[in-house]
C-alpha cells in the first residue's frame, strides 16, 4: 500500500532490479542501520504517475535509477515511489535488464576513470580482477578513451573471458597460481615506466602469514601497487582501511603520485553528484561502447537465494531480477 505521491515523487512500475552487496558497516557508520534493510536499489521501469512539482518526467517515460541509501522501499516491488533526482531517462535501445544491471558498476567505473583519474589517450590503465562486472565495464570505458589496458585474472575462466574481449586487452596477468609478480609484469609491459592508472579490487595490507582468506592471497600487496605506479600516476583504491607507512608515502611523493578512494555510494551521498554520470553512461551503453557482464535474468521467486549469493560475494556476474 503506497502512500500518496508527494510533490517531487515519481511512481514507477519496476521492470528490472539488480541485486548488489549491502555494506552494513557503512550503514552503521552513517547511522542508517536498521533491523530490516531493503534490498535491490538499482531499478529500471515505467513512470505511472508524477508529483505536481516534478519537471523531468511524465507518465509512460522509461527511467533508470539508484535508490538512496536511506530508502525505506526495496526495488523488488512492482510499484515504488522515488524522488525524481534519483532517476534519469532510459535510452530506447537499452533493455530493462541491462539498464538496471549496469548503473551501479558503470557509475563506479566512470567515477574512477573520469572524475578521479582523468583517463586519456596513450595512458596505461591496470584494472585488477578485470572479469568482474565492475572490471569489465572499466576496461571497455578506458579502451574507448584510447588507453592501453592491462588486467589481472583470478582463474583460468577469467583469463579466457578477458582474452576474448574486443578490442583486446594489452596483457592479461594470470595471478591464480600465486607465482606471477604483478609489479614485474606491469613494468615489463610498460618498458619500465610504470602504469598511469591503477584500479584495484582490494589489496594486501600485511604480510602473507597475517592474511587469512584465500581471496586475499590473490590480491597484490600495497607495495606492489606503489612499485608499478608510474610518475604522476593515480591509484584508485577500494580498500577502505588502507594504511600507508612513511616509506610508502615517501615513494608516492617521489613519484608525484596520488591515491584516491572509490566509495561505491558517493554518488548517492552527495546531492551534487546525482545523475551526473548516469545519463552519460546510459548513452554509452546505448551506442554499444561497452557491454556489461550480466547473468541470465532471474524471476522474482528466486530473488532470496540470489541475494544470499550476492551478500556472500560469490556471484561473478551481476544478478538482475526481471518482473
Amino acid at each position: 500500500n503506497l502512500p500518496p505521491t508527494r510533490d517531487n515523487d515519481v511512481k514507477v512500475q519496476v521492470r528490472a532490479c539488480a541485486l548488489s552487496w549491502i555494506d552494513t558497516k557503512l550503514l552503521s557508520e552513517i547511522k542508517l542501520e536498521k533491523e530490516l534493510i531493503p534490498v535491490g536499489r538499482e531499478i529500471s521501469g515505467v513512470v505511472l504517475e508524477v508529483g505536481r512539482k516534478v519537471t523531468f518526467f511524465q507518465p509512460d517515460d522509461e527511467v533508470v535509477g539508484i535508490l538512496p541509501l536511506d530508502s525505506e522501499e526495496s526495488g523488488l516491488c512492482e510499484v515504488i515511489l522515488v524522488h525524481e533526482h534519483y532517476l534519469v531517462r532510459k535510452p530506447e535501445k537499452v533493455c530493462w535488464v541491462e539498464a538496471a544491471g549496469t548503473v551501479r558498476d558503470g557509475v563506479r567505473a566512470y567515477t574512477a576513470l573520469h572524475y578521479l583519474s582523468q583517463v586519456s589517450p596513450g595512458k596505461t590503465v591496470l584494472v585488477m580482477d578485470g572479469a568482474s562486472p565492475f572490471g569489465t565495464i572499466a576496461i571497455q570505458l578506458a579502451q574507448h578513451r584510447g588507453a592501453k589496458v592491462i588486467s589481472t585474472a583470478y582463474s583460468l575462466e577469467d583469463k579466457q573471458y578477458l582474452e576474448r574481449l574486443r578490442p583486446p586487452v594489452a596483457r592479461v596477468i594470470d595471478v591464480s597460481n600465486g607465482k606471477i609478480d604483478v609489479a614485474e609484469s606491469c613494468l615489463e609491459e610498460t618498458g619500465g615506466l610504470g602504469v598511469d592508472i591503477v584500479l584495484d579490487a582490494g589489496v594486501k595490507l600485511y604480510s602473507a602469514e597475517d592474511e587469512s582468506t584465500s581471496k586475499s592471497q590473490l590480491l597484490p600487496h600495497k607495495h606492489d601497487i606503489i612499485t608499478l605506479l608510474g610518475v604522476g600516476g593515480h591509484w584508485i583504491t577500494t580498500e577502505k582501511n588502507l594504511q600507508l607507512d612513511p616509506p610508502d608515502s615517501h615513494t608516492l611523493f617521489l613519484k608525484g603520485a596520488t591515491v584516491s578512494f572509490l566509495n561505491d555510494e558517493i554518488w548517492n551521498l552527495s546531492n551534487i553528484q546525482q545523475g551526473k554520470y548516469l545519463y552519460i553512461l546510459l548513452m554509452k551503453l546505448s551506442s554499444s561502447i561497452f557491454r556489461p557482464q550480466l547473468d541470465e535474468p532471474i524471476p522474482l521467486y528466486e530473488a532470496k537465494v540470489s541475494m544470499e549469493i550476492v551478500q556472500k560475494n560469490q556471484a561473478r556476474k551481476r544478478q538482475v531480477i526481471q518482473f
